[in-house]
This record gives structure tokens, sequence and C-alpha cells, in this order.
């Protein structure tokens, strides 16, 4: 494929090793600790490599110090710690820092990893440490008004729809595209199919959204593992190699978002691609945080997959479902498959598997090159990774 070639010396590049998930969907039986565990755990045994080989740690799925307490339940001492928190693109974001620490030899080896008892924290009405919201500093002058997080992501919905023509249809597409590859994943929350109509015809949550528009609630973790592609070569899966990666940010309060239609993705994606040295007509499969419908249709435009405004009449013909002319969140994504809380890091748990071809049930053909992007707060800040089969 013309185009694929990395701008990063071959000799500095950094791969993904090792990518695994924790027991996902419905986990009452496991702590916020035992599934951070269990993901990495399982991501560093299939990467091949024990813990003694780790001296670096990411995390910021728990409490006041997220990497030093889950490091010391993994049993792990690591030299290099990352506790980077900007909502679901947080892993994006520290992927982004972990290839400059391996790069630089600040670290050799490094564990990100997430988990989340969001869902069942809810079904027994206890406080998730997972995710807080505090009404002091910028934030302070939207929370009179009891603006949700739901809610913002409804407005920039709703301004793309009056300024672009954008149709509920073709959002709910999106909620039915990945319904679809969900059903080709046994460990996805949700399996039936749906329709258009489903879609529309579930309960109103925030106005142009029903419930079939927003992502779902549900237990899970995740990890990956990273090295130089160097030491990679050395180990026995495929190494996933990270191309380019980039990283930005947008606003906090509604007011200092000067286009409520255009996330920050535009930035990070235009980076991030030409760092890869790639451009979207490159790319095999996609794997975006949809934590809404409308989500995935600005992030399209954002990254250049479509020009501005046509993020509608892009996704209606199904070309993001499993087989389509661009496969995007093929495990389900956060609407169907996984979303405890946070889902950036999931994001790169699929991609690894597509890109190693182990997605079995749900293979994207072929697939060499994927598009990640995570997104947190309210469009308030992306991350966006290049990843190519090594």
């Amino acid at each position: 494929m013309e185009g694929t070639l990395s701008t990063t010396p071959a000799s500095s590049r950094v791969a993904i090793v090792g990518a695994a998930l924790s027991d996902v969907g419905r986990v009452d039986d496991k702590t916020v600790f035992e599934l951070h565990y269990q993901a990495a755990s399982r991501a560093i045994a299939d990467a091949g490599l024990t813990k003694a080989d780790i001296d670096g740690f990411g995390s910021c799925g728990t409490g006041m110090n997220p990497p030093v307490e889950v490091a010391e339940y993994c049993g792990l001492r690591p030299t290099w710690v990352d506790s980077t928190s900007v909502g679901g693109s947080s892993w994006q974001v520290m992927v982004e820092h972990a290839v400059a620490a391996i790069q630089a030899g600040h670290a050799r080896t490094i564990v990100l990893v997430y988990g989340s008892t969001t869902r069942s924290d809810l079904k027994r009405k206890r406080r998730t440490s997972n995710i807080g919201f505090t009404a002091r500093g910028p934030m302070q002058f939207d929370m009179p008004f009891g603006h949700t997080i739901i809610a913002k992501y409804a407005m920039a919905t709703r301004r793309h729809m009056i300024e672009y023509g954008t149709t509920i249809e073709q959002l709910a597409e999106v909620a039915v595209s990945t319904r679809y590859n969900a059903s080709f994943n046994p460990e996805a929350y949700y399996r039936d199919l749906i329709t258009i109509d489903d879609v529309q015809s579930s309960r109103m949550i925030a106005d142009p959204f029903t419930k079939l528009h927003c992502c779902i609630r549900s237990d899970g973790g995740g990890a990956i593992v990273l090295t130089s592609e160097e030491r990679a070569r050395d180990l026995a899966k495929t190494p996933i190699l990270v191309l380019g990666a980039a990283s930005a940010s947008s606003h906090t309060t509604m007011s200092e978002w000067e286009d409520v239609t255009e996330s920050p993705a535009s930035r990070s994606g235009r980076l991030a691609f030409e760092r890869a040295g790639v451009t979207p007509g490159d790319i095999d499969c996609c794997q975006f945080y949809d934590a809404f419908t409308g989500s995935v249709v600005l992030t399209m435009e954002a990254l250049g997959f479509c020009a501005k405004g046509e993020g509608g009449p892009f996704v209606a013909d199904g070309k993001l479902r499993l087989g389509g002319a661009l496969p995007t969140n093929t495990d389900g994504g956060g609407l169907s498959a996984c979303h405890p809380g946070m889902r950036g890091m999931f994001l790169f748990v699929e991609a690894v598997r597509q890109l190693r071809h182990e997605a079995e049930g749900r293979q994207v053909p072929a697939a060499e090159l994927c598009a990640v992007n995570g997104t947190g707060g309210w469009f308030s800040a992306t991350g966006t990774v290049i990843l190519a089969r090594g």
C-alpha cells in the first residue's frame, strides 16, 4: 500500500506488543483493582513477557494516586509513570507519552491499563470513583444551568443538524451499524440487531438523542504493552507499530468552544497523519470514541475522512459496518459492546486484534492500518494514533 511508511526512523519506532481485556460486560464479582490486575496481567502474558520486564506504568482509573496504587496492586515498581487524565482520550495521550519515553530511553517496556466498575457501582447505588466533576474553576459557569455531558453533546449535534442538514436518520445509522458489528462479537454487551426505527422510538434522553443514540454502561478493563520495535522483533506476536500520535485540547466551558460543530481531532488528527506519513485514504479500519452517535460524525469530519458538514451522508450508506468501505468500531463500540465510564483503552485492544488478524468472526480482511481516536470530556480533548501491522 502506498504511503504506509512512517516518517519516524525505523530504528526508533515503538510497537504495541501486548493487548488484552479483563472480564467485561456484567461483572458483579470484581473490584476495580481486580479488573486492572486482570487486564494488565493478561496483556503482559499476551506479549510473552513477565512483570519483571515492566519498568513503565500508566493508569488513571482509580483514586488519588492511580499509577502508584494500581502498580502496587499488580506487584510492579516502575521507574516511569503517567496518570494523564483527559477523559476518554487519556490512553491515546498516554500512548503519545509512552512512545516518547521509550524513544528517549526513559523506559523500556510500558504497560497502560484501565478498569472500571461503573455499571455495578450504579446498580448497587455506590458512588463511583471513576468519574467526578467539580463546580470550581471554569466549570462553575456551566453548572448552574444543569449542563450534563449528554446535553453538551446533544447541543453540538443539534447545531450540526441545523448548519449542515444532517438528519436524525443519518445519525441513527451510526447506532445501527455499530450494533451490526457487535453482533459478531461474543464479548459485546448487546448483540441483537436494531433498526433506525428502533433507535428513533427508544426513550428520549436529550434532544436529539434517544437512548440508542447513547453509549451503554458496562464494567470492564483493558491494557496494552509497548516497547521498542527492535525488542518487539524477539517477541512471539506480530508487533503493531505506532506510526504517528498527537493530542489536542479545546475547552471546558461551553462558551469557550469556538465552533461547536468541530472536534479538536481536526488538529490532533492532522498532526498524527503527518507524523505517520499516511492519509485517511490509506486507512483500513477505524476505532473512534462513540459516546454518542454525533461523536462519530464529528470525528469522521475532523480526521478528514469526509469534508466538513458531510459526515451525515458519509455514514448513512453502511460504510461503517463490517464489510463496508470503512469498518469502524468493529467490536461494537461504546454504543453496543463495552463502555465502562471511559472507553479510550478499548479502542486500542480492538485495533491490535484487527491488525494482528486475530479478530475472529469480525476480522477486516487484510487490515494493515488503523486510525484510533479518543475523545475526552465534551470534545474537550482528543488523542489520535495511527497504528500499522508490523
